[in-house]
């Protein structure tokens, strides 16, 4: 059973920062590209942030040169660093992963940035 766990949302004041963690299992995790997603009141579910098997990474455009994605395979876990944070980061964070053609997604975390 694929379950994803994600864990370090709060709140935070603009220009903090935040470590989010997401746990996984049931999941062959190494192999895997795992994303966090946002979604904040009102809107739609967006990307943040991805890193493939191999290290390889990927931003959205508002999250580049602040937010850093990392996973460490031994603990089956992904990251991401969230630093200069600002009101309008403020969502519930969801960490996926794609397995057989379906998506997985955790229960998410909520960050709140405060001005």
């Amino acid at each position: 059973q694929v379950q994803l766990v994600e864990s370090g949302g709060g709140l935070v004041q603009a220009g903090g920062s935040l470590r989010l963690s997401c746990a996984t299992s049931g999941i062959i995790f190494s192999s895997k590209t795992m994303h966090w997603y946002r979604q904040a009141p009102g809107k739609q579910r967006e990307t943040v942030a991805s890193i493939t098997s191999g290290g390889s990474t990927d931003y959205a455009d508002s999250v580049k040169g602040r937010f850093i994605i990392s996973r460490d395979n031994a603990k089956n876990t992904v990251y991401l660093q969230m630093n200069s944070l600002k009101p309008e980061d403020t969502a519930v964070y969801y960490c996926m992963v794609t397995m057989m053609f379906a998506n997985y997604w955790g229960k998410g975390t909520l960050v709140t940035v405060s001005s």
